[in-house]
């Protein structure tokens, strides 16, 4: 079976696509990873406050004003707890570059237009092939408009794509009063891919020292429902590269998606679970459910399923709930 796809204009040789997480923090995890058959890896992301405040800078920061919210303190690593600090986290790059066959997408997590964003020259000089920019913003505050928070995302596109040549991925919240409108808006700035969608891990109470706490819970093939519903809207109505991510187990999940219109499917919770030789199982069944059902190519199936493709489009919109309501016995 060809497996081949494009990512952000990258040439791969399937399209599985482990995201942003630990396993990415080693140079031989990341051997392992593409030993298993990944096509690309997406690394450990690097965050806007590990950048504008290192080391006693951080702890100098972060206690600032610590009497008046002395709790919320708690919620920042300290400096040594960080996985990777800016520079290590070039060097290990570079080191990667060197020694894998597969393209390197570096991860930035921030919100700001701040100084941070040079260091995604830094990952382009060290040799990554493409930088997804993680923008992981929950706006608390009633007096910020929508349209302001939307800007945020925009100025940071801008901002990062004005620093480098390599192509720029944004991976979105899907919390947006109207989605498709941002992502025509950032597809229009100048990103070279939408990654659908950023996990926002929720808070949890410790009800006996009646604390909140921070809690990560790993996902089921049924959290894909969300990614793939806007993936199959998105395809063939915004022109960049379109990446489904959250939910993304088993060969199955990764046809859905790429049926969608999905370039590549990025898993993380199934390889945290079941370590990277997971991939090589997924790719042995997805060759094996291309055979069995006459698909000679991953480009042969992708976008089959979207909105533009089906011949009912409604069922990615409201209709779907009417009849899923009524359906249900």
């Amino acid at each position: 079976m060809d497996l081949k796809t494009t990512y952000l204009g990258l040439k791969l040789k399937n399209p599985l696509v482990p995201s942003a997480s630990p396993l990415s923090r080693t140079l031989d995890s990341m051997k392992r990873l593409e030993d298993a058959g990944a096509a690309a890896i997406v690394m450990y992301s690097l965050f806007e406050e590990q950048i504008e405040h290192e080391a006693a800078e951080l702890e100098h920061y972060l206690a600032y004003g610590s009497r008046a919210h002395a709790e919320a303190l708690d919620y920042f690593p300290r400096p040594e707890e960080y996985n990777l600090g800016p520079e290590q986290y070039v060097e290990l790059l570079q080191k990667a570059k060197g020694s894998l066959g597969i393209p390197l997408i570096g991860s930035l997590n921030g919100i700001s237009t701040g100084g941070w964003i040079d260091y995604a020259k830094k990952l382009e000089q060290a040799g990554a092939d493409a930088i997804e920019l993680n923008i992981y913003y929950i706006p608390t505050d009633p007096a910020l408009a929508s349209q302001e928070v939307e800007e945020r995302y925009i100025n940071v596109l801008h901002a990062v794509k004005r620093a480098v040549r390599i192509p720029v991925a944004v991976k979105l919240s899907p919390y947006f009063s109207s989605l498709a409108n941002v992502a025509a808006r950032l597809d229009r700035a100048g990103a070279n891919g939408l990654v659908l969608f950023n996990r926002f891990y929720q808070p949890d109470f410790d009800l006996d020292a009646l604390e909140v706490v921070p809690n990560i819970v790993l996902s089921t093939s049924d959290a894909m429902r969300l990614p793939l519903r806007w993936v199959a809207i998105l395809h063939g109505v915004v022109k960049t590269s379109l990446a489904g991510t959250g939910g993304i187990h088993t060969a199955e999940d990764v046809i859905k998606m790429v049926m969608a219109g999905a370039d590549v499917a990025m898993m993380c919770s199934a390889l945290l679970k079941h370590g990277p030789r997971h991939l090589t199982t997924v790719l042995a069944d997805l060759n094996k459910w291309m055979v069995e059902h006459e698909y000679l190519s991953i480009e042969q199936m992708k976008g089959s399923m979207s909105q533009a493709s089906v011949a009912d489009p409604a069922a990615f919109e409201r209709a779907n709930y009417m009849k899923a309501l009524n359906r249900y016995k």
